[in-house]
């Protein structure tokens, strides 16, 4: 085998050093070669003891021509610390709280704990929550509702938040949801909220049959197995399929299609996984069923699952790239195509040992991989290799070439585990009959591999994927660019803390670009070769994925960058093209002022964390405002009611607003805020006193920018004077009960909470809607599903405010008698989770709410 051109001889970037000694090294470890000795010697042990040396120094000349392992195998491998190789899982989720459900799945809380385990471990873990029941089913041994899978996704990204996983760093999540869920518009919708589900990815898990419903605008059905609540089958119709399914709603297939794409346009999730696709495809279709991908979508899992990965850098198989600028005879660059193969076929072995040297978090996994010996061999610096050979990564050539690429390494692969099987034994449920039948990745393969694999059997059951490789790119390759993506920027930079507190920004360039550079190229000038990621449509992304995807049995994680003025209409074809294409999945990403750029190319003017602090100050919600506007400013007066224990009181609160004008990814934005909430003169006794200045302070938090947190603080604020009832809940079985707060501060927080939100300004939980779809909403491009319940008018709220001509507040004494005295006489008790009321005590076995009736857990 000839050798790969040896890296050029110039030294390291110093960010890529950085990134390496504190990710990856151990110990006393200072230099690549360090790292890669170590990772051999530790996968190696698995060996057969006369064979350790021999194939420990083959995994050592491995890593140091352009093998990689992913990162929990660089960091860990042979450090003798209690973390796993593995960088990501698919585990279940059932429809139970605990123990495993009539499926056989493990319960929500079981689920949740076999999730922390592995992150703990250092995975991250994908799921797919639609075995939850909807929100509003019937739960049997409680006689309640569901509160759906959507508040239980909550709970594990708080756990998320509170494991800290192996490495120094939190594990990442993938949550998924199938298309014909009844609660799916709510996921949907879910990570508008902002902070909400920050430690998770979510997708749609999408079927040809629902895609074909899109193309004919026919009708969909959203169902689930489990029976709805009575109260929700008598507020419509609800009713049994043929097949046990209950009909939840039925909707046009397009518009749920549209409201995926919407989303999707404006804060980049949720994204798709065309799951038909996945299962069709899928070597062990007949054994398994894939409903979850890891989180970011390059493996689809079935339960239990592991993704074993371990990419080969292209780029060090370019011969004398960029040949034209050294003077020699040789014009053009040239591919060393048979190092690539044997490369591959070193890199099954390694992943193959992999599987038997890591730390398993669960013994469920562990019997998953034992049984099936799934591996990922894939390749990075894909981008930087076309620019090295002189091809437009956006061209015939070179999606040929990436299609090349993609057929040598799993010709290359399989050829590799059908000799691993020979040596070791075929994976243990190997079946040659289904693994080779029609419409399997491995019926594709080449008519004399399939009669080898029909006659000695294979290793592992799957071989191939494309994952993201960014850290290992960055500190192994030399910022080589990342999986199958071309390079976003050519140089860039990044702040990082440093030990001492200090920030330091080091300049980061791409390593096809450093390569031009040292050889004499014109930075400055670049040939036409040198394409990045922004520079080319949409559309030429997708088709490097489709020339790819059929030389790969999994899938491919690549993120399609659109610019922030993508037209709506072409984004959402991108996904139908790619659907149509034979694609498994597709991510993309659009600058908004949520997510802000992955990365971004900057100025010649380097930036400093001040300017990075004043670009956040420019959002319109976070505008400081400093006094009040002099004049008559729009505002909502509304009348709230409320019962203490010593009556029924009445207030008048006034919201005032005012239209504040920022910046939000470098474009002026205009959103009405609240910056002044006022209760009239007139109240003098000593709580309202105390709600008066109350109100003021959540005037100055409204000016500086934080009213929905402060509101939330408030709603939290108790009193030893009993409770206040004020506004209504829906029970869980459908029927209207009062709804109790802690004082009157509490409740006046809530009241404004509402108000707040039938404006459109917080969302239904009283959490802040961005600044883009405030903006939208004000200019009619959303309307608000609640405009117009509140009254407005304008007003100067500098003097006492009228409503419906009456000045004055009623004093109690002046309200009927049945209303002074309208306070139901509760059993004190536990809070109840329904109402609000301490009123929860213990009846006949059951947890019962003296206030609203609710009937709680029993037993």
């Amino acid at each position: 085998m000839a050798e790969n051109t040896p890296p050029l001889p110039f030294p390291p970037q110093q960010f890529s050093l950085d990134v390496m000694l504190e990710k990856y090294a151990k110990g006393d470890e200072q230099t690549a070669d360090d790292i890669y000795r170590r990772v051999a010697r530790g996968v190696a042990q698995v060996e057969p003891p006369e064979l350790r040396a021999e194939v420990e120094a083959r995994f050592v000349d491995n890593l140091r021509n352009g093998a990689l392992g992913a990162g929990r195998i660089m960091s860990a491998a042979g450090a003798g610390i209690e973390a796993t190789l593995i960088n990501c899982f698919v585990q279940p989720v059932g429809d139970s709280i605990q123990g495993v459900d009539d499926q056989g799945r493990p319960g929500i809380y079981v689920a949740l704990l076999q999730a922390a385990e592995t992150m703990r471990r250092g995975g991250g873990v994908g799921y797919n929550f639609s075995a939850i029941r909807p929100r509003g089913a019937f739960v049997k041994s409680t006689g309640s509702s569901a509160s759906g899978p959507c508040s239980y996704i909550d709970v594990f990204d708080a756990s998320c938040r509170t494991v800290e996983s192996a490495g120094a760093r939190r594990g990442a999540q993938m949550a998924v949801l199938d298309c014909d869920h009844p609660d799916l518009p709510e996921f949907i919708e879910a990570k508008h909220s902002k902070g909400r589900w920050n430690n998770f990815n979510v997708s749609v898990a999408v079927t040809d049959e629902f895609m074909r419903a899109v193309e004919n605008d026919a009708p969909w059905q959203l169902v689930h197995r489990a029976e709805p609540s009575p109260a929700l089958r008598a507020s419509g119709d609800l009713h049994r399929r043929d097949d046990g399914l209950w009909v939840y709603t039925e909707m046009r297939a397009r518009a749920l299609w549209d409201a995926i794409m919407r989303s999707t346009y404006d804060v980049a999730e949720p994204g798709v996984v065309f799951i038909s696709r996945m299962n069709e495809d899928n070597n062990l279709r007949a054994i398994e069923a894939i409903r979850a991908t890891n989180p970011c979508g390059e493996q689809p899992l079935p339960a239990y699952g592991c993704c074993n990965l371990g990419p080969l850098d292209l780029s060090r198989f370019v011969i004398e790239p960029f040949a034209q600028l050294r003077g020699g005879e040789r014009k053009s660059a040239d591919f060393d195509w048979n190092a690539l193969a044997e490369r591959t076929r070193t890199q099954v072995r390694f992943l193959d040992d992999v599987l038997d040297a890591t730390l398993w978090p669960l013994a469920e996994q562990q019997a998953e991989a034992a049984a099936k010996r799934r591996i990922g061999v894939g390749f990075t610096g894909l981008g930087d290799t076309l620019v090295m050979l002189g091809l437009r990564y956006n061209s015939p050539e070179g999606c040929a070439f990436g299609a090349r690429v993609g057929r040598t390494m799993r010709d290359a692969a399989y050829r590799a585990s059908v000799e691993l099987a020979r040596e070791r034994g075929a994976f243990p449920l190997f079946d040659a009959d289904t693994y080779l039948e029609e419409g399997t990745f491995a019926s594709r393969l080449p008519d004399d591999l399939k009669a080898e694999i029909r006659a000695h059997g294979i290793r592992n059951s799957h071989l191939l994927s494309i994952a993201p490789t960014g850290t290992v790119s960055l500190a192994f390759a030399d910022n080589v660019s990342n999986g199958i993506e071309p390079a976003f920027s050519w140089t860039y930079q990044r702040t990082r803390r440093m030990a001492d507190g200090s920030r330091e920004t080091f300049n980061v360039e791409d390593h096809a670009w450093r390569v031009y550079r040292e050889l004499g190229g014109d930075v400055n000038a670049l040939p036409a070769y040198f394409v990045s990621a922004l520079e080319m449509s949409a559309q030429e992304h997708v088709a490097m994925m489709a020339a790819v995807q059929p030389y790969v049995d999994t899938s491919i994680s690549k993120t399609v960058n659109v610019p922030a003025d993508y037209p709506f209409e072409d984004f959402e074809n991108l996904y139908l093209d790619a659907w149509q294409r034979g694609l498994k999945g597709l991510a993309t990403y659009r600058p908004n002022e949520t997510l802000g750029a992955v990365l971004q190319t900057l100025p010649p003017v380097a930036t400093t964390p001040d300017d990075a602090l004043g670009d956040a100050l420019l959002d319109p919600l976070r505008v400081a405002i400093d006094h009040r506007p002099k004049g008559e400013l729009p505002a909502v007066i509304e009348k709230i009611e409320y019962i203490t224990q010593t009556g029924k009181v009445s207030l008048y609160v006034a919201v005032s607003f005012l239209e504040v004008t920022g910046q939000v990814g470098g474009e002026p934005v205009t959103i009405e805020r609240p910056i002044e909430f006022f209760i009239p003169v007139g109240q003098r006794d000593e709580s309202q006193q105390w709600i008066t200045a109350t109100m003021r302070s959540l005037s100055l938090a409204a000016r500086g920018g934080f009213v929905a947190r402060n509101l939330q603080d408030l709603r939290k604020v108790s009193w030893d004077r009993g409770q206040v009832r004020y506004g209504e809940t829906q029970r869980l079985d459908g029927r209207r009960i009062p709804l109790w707060h802690d004082s009157e501060v509490a409740a006046i927080a809530y009241a404004i909470q509402q108000i707040l939100h039938r404006r459109g300004f917080l969302d239904a939980e009283g959490r802040q809607v961005p600044s883009r779809l405030l903006a939208q909403r004000r200019d009619g491009a959303l309307a608000s599903p609640f405009a117009g319940d509140a009254q407005t008018a304008s007003v100067d709220t500098t003097r006492p405010a009228r409503h419906h001509g009456d000045p004055v507040l009623k004093s109690d004494n002046a309200l009927p008698a049945d209303a002074r005295h309208a306070v139901p006489h509760a059993m004190l008790g536990r809070k109840c989770g329904s109402c609000g009321a301490n009123a929860v005590i213990r009846k006949d076995g059951c947890d019962f709410c003296t206030a609203c009736g609710e009937i709680g857990s029993c037993g």
